[in-house]
């Protein structure tokens, strides 16, 4: 004997009604964008990243009319479209904040204190992963690394860096945020909203006066491997020796670089010594166990 769907506890529903249409303006100035988008890329299809930051831009997250839209330009599926904007993280399928925050809780930065932070500003906020406070201004998320280990633990605010965060920290950021006060990344371009971040991935010019000359890149402990790779210096030295620890490296090379930072550069949180056993000379790790022993 067959049961039906509905003695099975499973509902069909009804079809999804077809996605709205951009009003007739907005289709008018996404087309032209689109239009230059889609100029840069011999196979069309290859715009469709950029043309879904362009979408996003508009209403702040990917809605079933930007799906839309991608496959009306590009002659595609909105099944070929939603494959895409469901696959990446960057594509918001739901309103969002202005600003979206994300604590990094990677390992290197969940040990340096990236769980503790990530944990503080959903109470603070009163908000869950993924989700947005009352008053539309942040969303909050983890997210996996950011390639800035040298600066752990890290919050990025719509993809700008703030490093060597702590919770306390990361709160005055995010109140700043809500209160429209001016917040500075450590390295990078002034903050400007998701929408506009958006745009500016999409591959548009980021028109704001000084943004793309305060554009910054690595920091100087993340570059320390790339100038050694380049011959151009030696090795600065990250951890600062300890009193009474032995200086024979030192002493066979008395011209090294030692890395002293001035008190204006932003230090990486590797610059402090760490009382572990294996970098404290006062506690040092015992030898290894053969196998078998």
């Amino acid at each position: 004997m067959t049961t039906s769907s509905s003695e099975r506890g499973v509902s069909l529903g009804m079809p999804a009604l077809p996605a709205p249409a951009y009003p007739d303006d907005v289709r008018t100035r996404l087309e032209a964008d689109a239009r230059e988008i889609i100029a840069r890329y011999p196979d069309s299809r290859s715009a469709l990243l950029p043309l879904l930051h362009l979408v996003q831009s508009e209403e702040g997250h990917v809605t079933r009319t930007g799906m839309q839209f991608c496959a009306d330009v590009l002659g595609l599926t909105t099944a070929e479209v939603t494959a895409v904007a469901t696959f990446y993280t960057m594509y918001r399928r739901k309103p969002s904040g202005d600003y979206q925050v994300g604590v990094c809780t990677n390992t290197l930065c969940a040990v340096m204190g990236g769980d503790a932070i990530f944990s503080e500003l959903q109470e603070h906020l009163g908000v869950g992963n993924g989700e947005t406070t009352d008053d539309g201004k942040v969303t909050l998320e983890h997210i996996e690394c950011n390639a800035a280990c040298d600066f752990a633990p890290v919050v990025m605010v719509n993809w700008e860096f703030f490093d060597n965060q702590t919770p306390d920290t990361a709160k005055r950021l995010v109140d700043d945020l809500r209160a429209g006060r001016a917040v500075e990344p450590t390295r990078g371009a002034p903050m400007c909203t998701f929408k506009e971040t958006a745009r500016i991935l999409a591959g548009f010019p980021d028109e704001r006066p000084g943004a793309v000359e305060a554009s910054g890149g690595a920091g100087p402990a993340s570059l320390v491997g790339l100038r050694l790779a380049r011959g151009e210096a030696a090795p600065a030295r990250v951890v600062h020796p300890r009193e009474g620890a032995p200086q024979d490296r030192d002493a066979a090379a008395p011209d090294r670089d030692v890395h002293e930072p001035s008190p204006t550069q932003h230090l990486s949180s590797h610059d402090a010594p760490q009382d572990t056993s294996a970098s404290d000379p006062a506690h040092p790790a015992g030898p290894a166990a053969e196998e078998g022993e």
